[in-house]
């Protein structure tokens, strides 16, 4: 018996309800029906249906704080006249249990309305900035640009990783099903070095490091903006059976929950910016769901990422943005991989992000660009819901903006570096420069 109580109250939530500011929503309610339009998410005709009648229930909210104050009023003045002559208890018993009533019913129902107003505020995405594009990705910025991309599919990683047997996907098929692999021998000490070389160049611009948990409550899942379907209803999230916790998809969830119910120094951090960076094994049940890169380390189920965090004042996070941008720019160039930065449309935000770059580096074997690492602004979005919070200058509590980025996405940097340095002549991965001291010296597989 005891153990059955102790499991079930692990699983109760524990987090507490989120904090928004429904005036300034309200004040914004067109630039939320933009958002809401422009990400093109699954549940639009909801969400727009829900914001629509946001201020009536608003409205209502306030009349109800009123009616209730009215009937506080009522009672303080029957109380008063009572305490003054004890004779008018009897004579007015009945008036003070009506008021009472009343009283508990417009409560009950303020409750109610409240909880709803909660709710759509809690389904809305983050605003968008204003200079993220609509539909299709910009380019910002090359890096190490060629001349000419040419598709090779004698490149594939796949056949190159599994002849030098850095690769096994035949058996992980058998053990675990398809979207999972073995990296061997060389391919495991790449995953390693990667990881170590990731973690020592982003230490060097102030971050904190983290090995976080790979399981959270899914209330903590939730609040940075991650559910079990993705805006195109698509499931993300592994959950763990009989249990309200869930196998994380970044290390960005655990990494926020580190700030839950916290009220962040951020001057005691260089710049104001707390920066923490972790790695951890991550999770996505949609691997292969879209019909595509079912074979081989771009799209799996369970990788080893390396994640960027960052907490900063309100003012400070589009800067802080840029220098997260600057800092993926600066990895993938020491490696040497050719790849384009974006400025991704709004159609491919996740309802965090104000904002966000991702960087696709380009893989021969696969033909075709793809993504290696993205950065996002999600301003207030998580630390409402997670009431992350800081001191401003006029000492009142505000609550800080929430940044995350990729350090090192382990399987398709692999990839990557697989397809572009093979040399078909000698049957060498040449390693670039950067790593040679994480693998031991070597610098070639």
């Amino acid at each position: 018996m005891w153990h059955r109580a102790f499991s079930t109250s692990l699983s109760r939530s524990v987090l507490k309800k989120p904090q928004f500011d429904v005036k300034s929503i309200l004040a914004n309610i067109e630039g939320y029906e933009r958002s809401i339009r422009a990400r093109q998410l699954h549940s639009t005709d909801t969400l727009l249906s829900q914001l629509s009648i946001l201020p009536g229930k608003y409205d209502e909210m306030r009349h109800l704080n009123d009616e209730i104050a009215k009937v506080q009023i009522e009672r303080k003045k029957i109380e008063s006249l009572i305490k003054q002559d004890r004779s008018q208890m009897v004579s007015k018993k009945a008036d003070l249990k009506q008021l009472k009533e009343q009283s508990q019913k417009l409560t009950n129902s303020l409750t109610l309305l409240k909880s709803s107003i909660t709710e759509t505020c809690s389904l809305l995405p983050n605003l968008t900035a204003n200079d993220v594009p609509l539909t299709e990705p910009e380019i910002v910025h090359w890096i190490n640009p060629r001349t000419s991309y040419d598709a090779d599919p004698t490149l594939s990683h796949v056949e190159i990783m599994t002849k030098k047997n850095m690769l096994d996907l035949r058996r992980a098929a058998t053990v675990s099903g398809t979207s999972w692999y073995y990296l061997l021998n060389e391919g495991a000490e790449l995953e390693m070095a990667l990881v170590r070389y990731a973690i020592d160049k982003v230490k060097g611009s102030g971050f904190q490091v983290a090995i976080p948990p790979s399981i959270t409550r899914l209330d903590i899942i939730d609040s940075c903006g991650f559910r079990p379907r993705d805006m195109n209803d698509e499931r993300q999230i592994y959950k763990l059976d009989g249990e309200e916790r869930g196998l994380v998809a970044t290390a960005e969830i655990s990494l926020a929950g580190l700030g839950y119910d916290e009220e962040l120094n951020l001057n005691e951090y260089e710049g104001g910016i707390k920066k923490m960076v972790g790695c951890n094994r991550s999770y996505r049940a949609e691997a292969g769901a879209r019909g595509k890169d079912t074979k081989g380390l771009y799209r799996v189920h369970e990788f080893t990422k390396v994640e960027m965090f960052c907490w900063c004042k309100p003012a400070d996070s589009a800067a802080v943005l840029e220098e997260l941008r600057d800092l993926q720019i600066d990895i993938v160039s020491s490696l040497g991989l050719s790849a384009k930065v974006m400025n991704m449309p709004a159609n491919d935000l996740g309802n965090p992000a104000l904002k966000k770059y991702d960087i696709e580096a380009w893989m021969p074997g696969r033909g075709s660009f793809g993504e290696i690492s993205s950065t996002s602004n999600c301003t207030d979005f998580q630390s409402r819901r997670l009431n992350t919070r800081y001191r401003n200058t006029d000492g009142k509590l505000e609550f800080v903006h929430t940044l995350n980025g990729t350090a090192m996405a382990v399987p398709r940097i692999i990839l990557a570096l697989v397809e572009n340095f093979y040399d078909k002549t000698t049957h060498q991965i040449h390693l670039p420069q950067a790593l040679w001291s994480y693998m031991g010296g070597k610098k070639h597989i």
